[in-house]
């Protein structure tokens, strides 16, 4: 292990894992949802379908996420359950994401949350040994619920290459359900460790890992992630994806990047 290097991230993580970095940040929106009258679902739903659409100029994905809650109204998952997601047409949503994609999603969210009380239910149903479950794991199971529910499969919502894929947004989903260190991300799960997760890794992360020595596969896909998460693991094995603010505040620097997601 590099003392250095460990060093290094742990003073970034200081930095930028604070509330204020809150209101940049697309974890304001299923955050909304963390108030006196906490309902697991509307946080859960937000995760998911705000993390789907982070890709591209955070100014478009914080614009575009404002725009999908103000859709749903006061509750996410009364909106699904309500079945008014067969309002939606085909308006483009976010780049490549449109009402059809986000219609697809709720309504595999409706076919589970008609059977389990949260998603976190049933996950904890899906998994025997939920500690050895991977974001990979967990992401295959819900595919199938999306192809379940639409008899067809959807590949803008979830990856399905789950071979190769990193789970970039995914996996930033589970950060922010699980992670529960108390301030920025919401650690609303128990069902899983922050110890499971894996980071992720886009290409800002994954140029700043190559830079300061941590990351030397040149593809940023699930061997990357894998390789990356298990360095970040020998820093902090409780907690390996708290460095995601460390690597994000290491590049800060680089405005053309940091501006994206």
């Amino acid at each position: 292990m590099d003392d250095n290097i460990k060093e290094t991230l742990d003073e970034w993580v200081e930095k930028i894992n604070k509330p204020d970095f809150i209101n940049t940040d697309p974890v304001q929106f299923p955050r909304r949802f963390l108030s006196s009258a906490f309902f697991l679902p509307d946080i859960e739903i937000t995760a998911f379908i705000i993390s789907s659409i982070t890709w591209g100029k955070r100014e478009m994905i914080l614009r575009n996420a404002e725009r999908i809650l103000a859709r749903f109204g006061d509750s996410p998952y009364n909106y699904i359950m309500n079945k008014e997601y067969d309002t939606l047409g085909y308006a483009n949503i976010h780049r490549t994401f449109f009402e059809q994609d986000l219609a697809y999603m709720l309504r595999g969210f409706e076919r589970i949350y008609s059977q389990h009380v949260s998603l976190q239910d049933f996950l904890k149903r899906s998994f025997k040994e939920p500690q050895n479950a991977t974001a990979w794991d967990i992401c295959r199971v819900l595919c199938k619920e999306m192809e379940a529910a639409n008899c067809s499969a959807n590949y803008k919502c979830f990856p399905c290459h789950f071979e190769f894929s990193a789970l970039k947004r995914f996996n930033l989903a589970l950060r922010w359900l699980v992670r529960n260190d108390g301030i920025v991300d919401l650690g609303v799960w128990n069902w899983m460790s922050p110890s499971q997760l894996y980071i992720p890794l886009d290409v800002h992360v994954g140029n700043v890992a190559r830079r300061i020595g941590i990351l030397h596969r040149k593809s940023n896909d699930r061997k990357a992630v894998e390789l990356l998460t298990n360095r970040l693991r020998e820093f902090c094995p409780e907690d390996p994806v708290k460095y995601d603010f460390a690597l994000f505040g290491m590049g800060i620097g680089n405005k053309k990047e940091n501006n994206k997601y």
